[in-house]
């Protein structure tokens, strides 16, 4: 059997569709662990260091920033207070939407002296 790299077997699991789709229902998870590592690792801190200012334990850090739990907000909140950041969420489209395929689009043309004007936008105009 010859040696297979990390990229090739991620893409040999995930060419299988029951792979791929439980590997895109924990990339939220895995989001969240890079956040977690980033702000303590920019904070200068260890796992251990982390658990100390959150009044939590090591191991319990260490589930965090692997992906495998899932933080409540209050768990963010004392991440974010302990290493000095700020929490931030937002959400996103899932992929862009093409001016066909949006339903939603609104188009608006307007007359201004003779000289035509279009504009569009979601939603509605008011």
């Amino acid at each position: 059997m010859a040696d297979k790299t990390l990229k090739q077997l991620r893409e040999e699991l995930l060419a299988d569709p029951g792979v791929r789709e439980a590997n895109e229902e924990q990339t939220p998870e895995y989001a969240i662990a890079r956040e977690i590592i980033a702000a303590r690792v920019a904070a200068g801190l260890s796992q251990a260091e982390l658990a100390e200012r959150m009044e939590t334990s090591q191991p319990f850090i260490a589930r965090l920033e692997s992906g495998r739990t899932r933080p409540s907000m209050r768990t963010l909140l004392r991440v974010a207070d302990a290493t000095g950041t700020k929490p931030e969420f937002r959400l996103k489209p899932k992929a862009a939407p093409s001016r066909a395929a949006n339903s939603s689009l609104i188009r608006k043309e307007q007359t201004h002296g003779g000289e035509r004007t279009c504009e569009e936008r979601p939603g509605e105009f008011a």
